[in-house]
């Protein structure tokens, strides 16, 4: 379960970004958290995430306080930012070890699994290439097999579609759909808001730092979309 309790964020003394945000998310549950540029949604991420520190309020990460507790609630979890910072000297396969070392993983215990996703990515014949040379979109593939190669409980993803062709968008899409059904839980930003409507089951609106909406995504949308409830929200 990922539980975040009254959390207040602010880069300036008095300017709050995050005022008050509340929210849980359950084993099973693909999330997505929606509101305009600005709003606050990679902040809370980055908060999730254990990247930025926040000044009031609880985030657990089943069970594991971030603040308190971060290497522990970090190691359930995993996280793709909206534009990867990655070692341009690796080369893909080096990188895929590498983020799987840090999670105790060995590449070997996954090898079968990691060359059926890379070739349903077509970026198999590329692993041996350094980073360097990939476009942006094959960093998003790689970044994001290698999010699911070991096996969080918790993903984290922030605009994990940007940059990807539609093939790639459809296959991100089935594994998301199948890591949840298995119990895992995707906390995700998206600014494609009919993915996100056919996707997932639960739904966040964010606007100026406060949750405005927020619940079952069926219970949400109703009988409009959910681009109409957020346009009406943001009015």
């Amino acid at each position: 379960m990922l539980e975040i309790l009254n959390v207040k964020k602010s880069y300036k003394k008095g300017e709050e970004v995050l005022k008050g945000i509340s929210l849980c998310v359950q084993e099973g549950d693909l999330f997505a958290f929606i509101g305009h540029n600005g709003a606050g949604k990679s902040t809370l991420i980055k908060c999730i995430a254990g990247i930025l520190n926040f000044e009031s309020g609880q985030i657990r990460v089943f069970g594991k306080d971030i603040s308190k507790q971060s290497l522990e609630a970090k190691q359930c979890m995993a996280y793709v930012p909206d534009n990867p910072d990655m070692y341009p000297f690796m080369t893909g396969v080096d990188y895929i070890s590498f983020i799987l070392s840090c999670y105790g993983v060995s590449l070997q215990s996954v090898q079968q699994e990691m060359e059926a996703m890379a070739k349903a990515y077509e970026i198999y014949d590329a692993l041996q290439s350094k980073v360097k040379e990939y476009s942006h979109g094959m960093r998003q593939k790689l970044v994001l097999l290698t999010a699911f190669l070991h096996h969080p409980k918790l993903l984290i993803l922030d605009e994990p579609f940007v940059g990807l062709d539609p093939k790639a968008a459809k296959i991100t899409r089935d594994y998301m759909h199948d890591f949840c059904k298995k119990g895992g839980i995707i906390f995700f930003s998206t600014h494609v808001l009919e993915t996100a409507e056919k996707l997932c089951n639960k739904v966040a609106i964010i606007k100026d730092g406060e949750i405005i909406s927020q619940g079952a995504m069926k219970d949400i949308v109703g009988n409009a979309s959910l681009e109409d409830v957020f346009l009406e929200e943001d009015e």
